[in-house]
C-alpha cells in the first residue's frame, strides 16, 4: 500500500532555483496555501528550505503565484522575491505560461484527442465544480485541449492542455466525458487510491521568466508509483 509522503526541508523536490524563482514537484498530500486544517503549507516549507539552506537570518520571503489541489501532484512555481511576484502573477492571469498535465483514466474517451467545452458551476459547500454542456447561472466557461498519448495494461494516459483555469477543471470535465480521473472519488472514479491522491500531474510549465526574459521550461517527474511508473 502506497504511503502519504508529505514534503519537508529536507526531501523537498526542487526543479528550478534561482534568485527570484523556485519550482517545486509537489507531492499528492501537500496544500500549496495554508487553511482550514492548519496542516503545514508548502509554501512554509519552501520557506524553511530557503532558511536553512542559505542561512538567513529573519523572514524568508516567498510570494504563491498559483496552486494546485491537495490530492494532486507536480510543478509549483514561487517567487523568491518582491520583484518577481506580480510579473509572475501577471503571466498566470494573462494566460502567458503554458501548462500540461498528464491524467490517467480508466475509460478511454471516445475520441483520441479532442476540445471539450464546458460551463461549469462551483458548489462552494461541496468543494465541487458542475461541468455543464450550455451556459448556466452563475458559471464560467472552461476550455482545455487533451490527447490520449498511452495505453495502460487498465488505463489510459491523457496529455492536457488548458485555455482555461476554473475551480477543478480537469477533473470535472473529464468525469462529464465518463473518464474520471483515478483516485477522483469526488468525481466519479469508483475507489480511491490508498494514499488519497488522484492520478493528476502538473508535468510540465513552459514561461518567459518575469525578470531575466530567457525561456524557461520545467518537466516534473510524476510521482513513483507502479501506475505512474508504467507511463514514463
Amino acid at each position: 500500500m502506497a504511503q502519504k509522503v508529505l514534503s519537508n526541508p529536507n526531501n523537498l523536490l526542487v526543479l528550478f532555483e534561482d534568485n527570484h524563482l523556485i519550482a517545486i514537484n509537489k507531492r499528492p498530500g501537500d496544500i500549496v496555501q495554508g487553511d482550514k486544517t492548519g496542516d503545514m503549507p508548502l509554501s512554509e516549507v519552501v520557506k524553511l528550505y530557503i532558511k536553512e539552506k542559505y542561512n538567513k537570518p529573519g523572514n524568508v520571503y516567498l510570494g504563491v503565484a498559483h496552486r494546485l489541489d491537495r490530492p494532486t501532484s507536480g510543478i509549483v512555481v514561487f517567487s523568491k522575491t518582491s520583484k518577481a511576484l506580480p510579473r509572475l502573477n501577471k503571466l498566470f492571469a494573462e494566460k502567458e505560461a503554458q501548462k500540461t498535465y498528464w491524467a490517467i483514466v480508466k475509460n478511454k474517451p471516445k475520441k483520441n484527442a479532442d476540445t471539450l467545452t464546458h460551463w461549469l458551476k462551483r458548489n462552494n459547500k461541496q468543494n465541487k465544480s458542475y461541468a455543464h454542456t450550455k451556459e448556466v447561472s452563475d458559471s464560467k466557461k472552461a476550455i482545455l485541449d487533451y490527447k490520449v498519448i498511452k495505453k495502460l495494461d487498465r488505463y489510459y494516459l491523457l496529455e492536457i492542455d488548458l485555455h482555461t483555469g476554473r475551480h477543478h477543471q480537469i477533473r470535472a470535465q473529464l468525469s462529464a466525458i465518463g473518464c474520471p480521473i483515478k483516485g477522483d472519488l469526488k468525481y466519479g472514479f469508483d475507489r480511491s487510491n490508498p494514499n488519497a491522491s488522484i492520478h493528476l500531474h502538473a508535468r510540465s510549465l513552459s514561461f518567459v521568466h518575469p525578470v531575466r526574459k530567457e525561456p524557461i521550461e520545467i518537466v516534473a517527474p510524476p510521482p513513483e508509483d507502479p501506475v505512474w511508473n508504467a507511463c514514463c
